[in-house]
């Protein structure tokens, strides 16, 4: 039995931590395309993103990996496989209420990691990207991990889901993690520009999070940021886009000057948040 949970424990690991560079490895690359200079000159802090991240990848794939071992061999979960289990109309509304659990979990976590103490124990991590980029959607400490990684098994424990709608829980919080910290806006407008943007989170909305710190904490829903006093608006990407065309057309060296000076403010609101 201990082996078949390592193996377990090891396989999820391995299947996060290569969803992960997939998923972050393809918007960095279109980041490189549609906005050329925007990571330019942070080579080191991607670096140090990717270490955080597989670390993270580890944290969350053991709960997983035993997870499914017992839902496989002993039925522990609420996962099922017979889309006919339940009427069909719950396959979208488990989703919906999936989505809502964890944006509330991680409102309140997030919050929390906000708390000076915290922040400068754990979340800090986090926010060392200045500016955050596609890699930095995992790179946490092991502390933050483990709140972010005990959510959607928790879950699994207590809601009827189907697996394929596990799926797509799952690829929406991987995407939604990426796009959110990529520096720059995938979503088209009406996402985030029109009513439909007025409760959803895209990178427009969390950008500011990074600038300002003490806002925005949501990761799908608006609604415990509006409720709470804590929605800030969206945030604007046009001094980062201007940066990133004239690192483009800069020297190594100018364009690293360029990057550190885009991350002063930053670290300014950092001191704010401490």
């Amino acid at each position: 039995m201990l082996l078949a949970v390592t193996l377990s424990a090891l396989a999820m690991t391995m299947i996060v931590g290569v969803r992960y560079l997939l998923v972050s490895g393809a918007f960095a690359a279109a980041t490189r395309l549609r906005h050329p200079g925007l990571y330019r000159g942070l080579d080191a802090q991607m670096r140090r993103e990717i270490a955080w991240s597989l670390a993270s990848a580890a944290i969350y794939g053991i709960p997983a990996g035993v997870l499914a071992w017992g839902w496989q061999a002993h039925g522990w979960t609420r996962v099922y496989r017979d889309v006919h289990a339940y009427p069909l109309w719950y396959w979208p509304v488990s989703i919906l209420l999936y989505l809502v659990l964890h944006d509330t979990w991680f409102y309140w976590t997030h919050r929390w990691m906000h708390r000076p103490a915290v922040f400068k124990a754990a979340h800090a991590v986090h926010h060392a990207s200045r500016p955050p980029t596609a890699w930095a959607a995992m790179a946490f400490h092991p502390i933050e991990a483990l709140t972010g990684a005990v959510a959607i098994p928790l879950l699994v424990l207590a809601i009827p889901i189907h697996v394929a709608a596990l799926g797509f829980v799952l690829a929406t919080m991987t995407v939604m993690g990426v796009t959110n910290h990529m520096g720059w806006e995938v979503f088209p407008r009406f996402m985030w520009r029109g009513p439909l943007g007025g409760w959803l989170i895209t990178a427009s909305h969390h950008q500011r999070h990074h600038e300002q710190y003490g806002c925005n904490y949501g990761l799908y829903f608006r609604f415990w940021d509006r409720l709470c006093g804590t929605d800030r608006g969206v945030g604007d990407f046009a001094r980062s886009h201007a940066r990133a065309k004239a690192q483009a057309q800069q020297p190594a060296g100018g364009a690293r000057r360029l990057a550190a000076g885009g991350g002063a403010g930053a670290r300014r609101g950092a001191d704010r948040a401490a």
